[in-house]
């Protein structure tokens, strides 16, 4: 008998300990519960939860807190755009920005294993910022495309492939984050509208006659494409061609007349079955503005 009172003892001890503990902290729990705005679910719940960080937030619902807490901007979000931001607007009661244009990446260069002219045969981690520490990288073009796939490894949607030595990006699948950006050491993939036609595939600064000792495509800075069209949207800047594209209407004569065969159209993508057409192209965009 004495052996049972020793054990029930401490048993009730214990649980009634336990049961007064439990009582006090969820007393606690309420009084000290820190409320949550319920706008901060709704706006998670409407951003596109690609979690890529692109809006300077570590997460969606990182961002969406800040929005609510901090009176961050609605239209952060390059992912979703402007459906989202006109989303994330409603839910905190304030005006739209109009000024939201969906935004793809694209990499300004053409520097294939058929173009590119080499220094050296590389071998080491696949990696390109590796790479790049060992005298820029394996190509003479100090802006060229290194093709070991650093961005790809940072794009959340698998977006990004290397093909011929060359970073490439489907449009079908970008977001536009700009995390490819970030990654790339020789800064040569830039964020252009989602349904620009046109792009200048080269970042070669070098006068023209040493672009032609290190790749057989690059431009050369000849100014011809600048003389040729009628609506001054594109210029040859720090010895490279760059668009307007808020000039640009897609006239395709800079493409035509251009003796390197550097600027890019959708179409001359299709042509050479590269990537995606124009129809394709333009069905995307206008399914994701």
């Amino acid at each position: 008998m004495n052996i049972l009172k020793e054990i029930l003892i401490p048993v009730f001890w214990v649980g009634g300990l336990g049961t007064v503990l439990g009582g006090l902290l969820a007393v606690a729990a309420k009084i000290f519960a820190v409320k949550v705005d319920e706008r901060v679910a709704l706006i998670e719940e409407a951003l596109p939860g690609a979690n890529c960080g692109a809006c300077g937030y570590a997460g969606c619902k990182a961002y969406a807190v800040a929005v609510v807490e901090d009176g961050a901007k609605t239209n952060l979000c390059p992912v979703g755009g402007k459906p989202v931001a006109e989303a994330v607007s409603s839910i905190m009661g304030v005006a739209a920005d109009d000024n939201i244009e969906r935004m793809r990446a694209q990499v300004m260069c053409s520097g294939s294993h058929e173009f590119a002219h080499k220094k050296y045969a590389y071998a080491g981690a696949e990696d390109c910022i590796c790479a790049a520490n060992l005298d820029g990288g394996d190509k003479l073009c100090p802006n060229g495309c290194i093709g070991l796939g650093t961005c790809a490894a940072a794009c959340p949607v698998g977006a990004i492939k290397v093909c011929d030595g060359v970073a490439a990006v489907d449009y079908t699948l970008c977001i536009g984050c700009g995390l490819c950006v970030a990654s790339c050491p020789k800064q040569i993939i830039k964020l252009i509208p989602y349904d620009s036609t046109h792009w200048v595939g080269c970042m070669s600064r070098e006068k023209g006659a040493l672009t032609r000792k290190h790749c057989g495509i690059g431009c050369i800075a000849c100014r011809i494409c600048e003389k040729v069209c009628a609506f001054d949207a594109i210029k040859v800047i720090d010895n490279i061609a760059k668009i307007d594209y808020a000039k640009c209407t897609g006239c395709n004569m800079c493409v035509e007349k251009c003796p390197r065969n550097i600027i890019w159209s959708v179409e001359r993508q299709e042509l050479l079955g590269l990537s995606i057409t124009k129809d394709e192209l333009a069905v995307v965009s206008a399914a994701k503005k």
